[in-house]
């Protein structure tokens, strides 16, 4: 879901830094405000996480790659704004340090994976797990759903994003971006992210005594 440099215009990668800027202080603040000392470390795992799964991607046509996030399992386990913080630094080093996703893009891509992935997710899992035990199904059930539509979210407006530009900087439309992201999502990917979120809910369940999961 990383989009590279060059297949969006300028106007459309200030557009998106200048709407994540923001969000980030925000973020910044809520963080220095809330985050507790012990569970610094676990968002430092958290972004290290996200790292690795998003290191196993696979190029598909739109000019993008797909693969699993896992920031619904950070947002689960630390919050959404933490979680955000979390996503961003794992892009920018990806983006910097290994030439995955661009630099002009790192707004988009943080906006999708960072923002959208994590906000919606997170929330979704809030519906689904309302008022269950913390010891519930319920809330592994609602940890995969969050996880696969908040995947699958930013597949879609990433795909969006890619479409719009067709002409000067993207080769891809919406014709082609929309289905070949959106279906690597929900065919795949969503389910690996969903998989992946689940199983470590499930087990953190059976190990209460080492991380609190958040609260529905």
């Amino acid at each position: 879901m990383h989009i590279p440099d060059g297949y969006l215009g300028p106007a459309t990668c200030g557009f998106f830094y200048a709407v994540m800027l923001p969000i980030w202080a925000l973020a910044s603040r809520i963080v220095k405000k809330t985050l507790k000392a012990k569970q610094v470390p676990m968002l430092a795992i958290g972004a290290a996480f996200s790292f690795i799964v998003m290191l196993f991607d696979i190029p598909i046509p739109g000019g993008t790659t797909a693969h699993a996030i896992g920031a619904v399992l950070i947002a689960i386990l630390l919050g959404p704004w933490p979680a955000c913080i979390a996503i961003t630094v794992t892009l920018v080093i990806q983006a910097f340090l290994f030439g995955d996703g661009g630099i002009l893009a790192l707004g988009a891509n943080s906006f999708n994976m960072a923002f959208a992935d994590v906000f919606a997710g997170y929330y979704i899992y809030r519906l689904v797990s309302y008022r269950s035990k913390p010891q519930s199904i319920r809330r592994v059930i609602a940890a995969g759903i969050g996880a696969y539509m908040g995947a699958t979210l930013a597949a879609i407006l990433t795909a969006v994003e890619i479409g719009l530009q067709k002409g000067k900087y993207s080769p891809y439309g919406l014709k082609e971006a929309l289905p070949a992201m959106a279906g690597a999502s929900i065919l795949v990917f969503g389910w690996v992210d969903a998989l992946l979120t689940a199983a470590v809910v499930k087990y953190l369940q059976s190990r209460k005594d080492t991380l609190e999961i958040q609260p529905s």
